[in-house]
């Protein structure tokens, strides 16, 4: 199918690894221009050269940000040399995993930092620029744990949770400005982080590392993990022209294990 993103600049966070990697893959396989943003810049120069070997269609930005200038900074930087965003995937952060009798306050607050605020550094100012210019599509990627709590992801969920409102709150305030906003919630996907969940469930439950892997995958009707490419193709999709009439959605990517209407 064509998503109809050719020439579109897509920014991704995260985009060195997992699923802002897949992301930045996905979209540069749909003929738009990436810029990706990661805290470390040799990793970020890696995965750059291993998406698009001549570097003509991505560039790659280290920053922190949990801080707002640097969020400023790097849509700035990326607009001067790619032009106008016209696509926000935001896919970095992520709170670490605890069993819950192991959190302290700090992590709680630690937890809004990584995540919460990471992805609304850059989404505040770039939805902003985005209804001036009276277009652009925002697809947060979320998470399971703020919709249905998960008891080593408690601290990561409430802030997934408030990530949630605050994308059906901005697409609804800015949809009449032509821009959408849409959350993708995926539940275990074979990354690097999942590694880290399977160590705080097993560490909470008194199992093995093997016995949690194979919770894990029973977990689902599936059998398996989603793979950061089954993501990323959902995230394109809502990004797309193709997605026009879907704002405010909250699209649970789970495989089935947790069945729901709502």
């Amino acid at each position: 199918m064509d998503l109809q993103l050719e020439g579109k600049h897509v920014l991704v966070t995260g985009g060195s690894r997992g699923i802002g990697f897949a992301c930045a893959e996905q979209f540069l396989a749909e003929g738009c221009v990436v810029s990706i943003v990661g805290r470390d810049k040799s990793r970020i120069g890696d995965a750059c050269r291993t998406l698009d070997v001549h570097m003509k269609r991505i560039s790659g930005y280290a920053a922190d940000l949990s801080q707002p200038a640097a969020a400023l900074g790097v849509i700035a930087d990326a607009e001067e040399e790619r032009g106008p965003i016209d696509v926000l995937v935001n896919a970095a952060g992520g709170a670490r995993r605890k069993p819950f009798d192991e959190l302290q306050p700090e992590d709680w607050r630690a937890a809004m930092e990584a995540k919460f605020l990471t992805y609304i550094n850059v989404l505040d100012p770039l939805v902003k620029l985005m209804a001036q210019r009276r277009a652009g599509s925002v697809v947060n990627v979320v998470g399971m744990g703020g919709k249905v709590p998960i008891t080593t992801h408690l601290a990561g969920g409430s802030a997934n949770a408030a990530l949630m409102l605050a994308t059906a709150g901005l697409a609804l305030a800015y949809g009449p400005m032509g821009v959408r906003v849409n959350a993708l919630n995926p539940a275990k996907t074979n990354t690097d982080r999942l590694a880290e969940g399977v160590s705080a469930f097993a560490r909470q439950e008194r199992i093995t590392t093997a016995e949690a892997i194979a919770e894990a995958n029973n977990s689902s009707p599936l059998g398996r993990p989603a793979s950061p490419a089954e993501v990323a193709a959902v995230v394109a999709f809502l990004a797309s022209p193709k997605a026009g009439y879907i704002s405010g959605a909250i699209v649970s990517m789970d495989g089935a294990a947790r069945p729901m209407v709502v």
